[in-house]
């Protein structure tokens, strides 16, 4: 048993050694072999510095990976969390699809079973069979491992990525600026469509009743088209505003708009409409 144990250590540290030596060979071959005609993502960038910084992240993974041969899982993969949390969040990364990055993992784990084998058949009849593929297989399930973590982390940032984007998205599409203490303008600008108009209620009551708005114009002049469920939507929120204590005020309704709104019969009674924004 004794004897085991000790040969089993052997082997891990001569693995640990042997590929520590090739690191940055594995990165450079890993590059050199790369499909750089992807038509989105990181490796197909032709920015030094970005390709500097793939190659260092490469690297890194190598140099992290290699203490799977003499570390204790456990402590492994918490020191591994760093990397692949890095690499996950990274812009660059995020910005690739991830069927791509995959393809790469893959790539790397061919690298280090042709590499494996390559030590195997140095060392021919050194190891058992059951100690070389005890190590075979701890290299594919760390693989597993990694890229199954790696794929949660990337998802997980992709969804906060999206949701400030959906956000920033929200905010430009319903901009209510503040001009004096209790006055605002919305601006309307553009197709409002049903989506849209979800919204534009949503946001603009949230941020009357942050800033305490008393007053609020309502300019149509970016408004091309006006139909009925714009119209509808238009006095559902004039309706919200009114229950807030907010007055609203519409404003900038184009000549032709106004003409197409008295053909199809919408009528803004009882809201007080000005030609032009007086807002002081």
């Amino acid at each position: 048993m004794d004897t085991n144990i000790e040969q089993d250590k052997e082997l891990s540290l001569e693995l640990y050694h042997f590929f520590k030596e090739k690191t940055w060979s594995l990165t450079e071959e890993w590059y050199d072999l790369l499909d750089k005609s992807d038509p989105t993502g990181i490796y197909s960038s032709k920015d030094p510095t970005v390709i500097k910084e793939v190659k260092e992240q490469n690297y890194e993974f190598h140099l992290q990976f290699c203490d799977v041969f003499i570390r204790e899982e456990q402590a492994f993969y918490t020191d591994f969390e760093k990397w692949i949390v890095a690499i996950a969040s990274d812009e660059q990364h995020l910005a690739t699809p991830i069927h791509y990055i995959l393809r790469e993992f893959f790539r790397t784990q061919e690298q280090y079973l042709d590499l494996f084998e390559e030590f195997i058949s140095l060392k021919d009849g050194e190891y058992s069979m059951d100690e070389i593929n005890k190590w075979r297989r701890r290299i594919i399930l760390t693989f597993e491992k990694i890229m199954s973590w790696f794929v949660e982390e990337n998802h997980k940032f992709s969804m906060a990525r999206l949701e400030a984007q959906q956000e920033t998205i929200k905010e430009l599409s319903t901009p209510v600026i503040q001009v004096g203490n209790e006055k605002a303008l919305l601006p309307l600008i553009g197709v409002i469509d049903t989506v849209r108009a979800k919204m534009i209620l949503e946001n603009t009551l949230e941020i009357a009743a942050q800033k305490r708005i008393e007053v609020l114009y309502i300019d149509l002049s970016g408004v091309l088209v006006v139909d009925t469920m714009v119209a509808q939507q238009i006095f559902q929120l004039i309706k919200a505003l009114d229950l807030l204590g907010v007055k609203s005020i519409l404003s900038g309704i184009r000549p032709e708009v106004a003409q197409t709104a008295v053909q199809m019969g919408i009528v803004f009674q009882n809201i007080e409409v000005v030609s032009r924004l007086e807002l002081c």
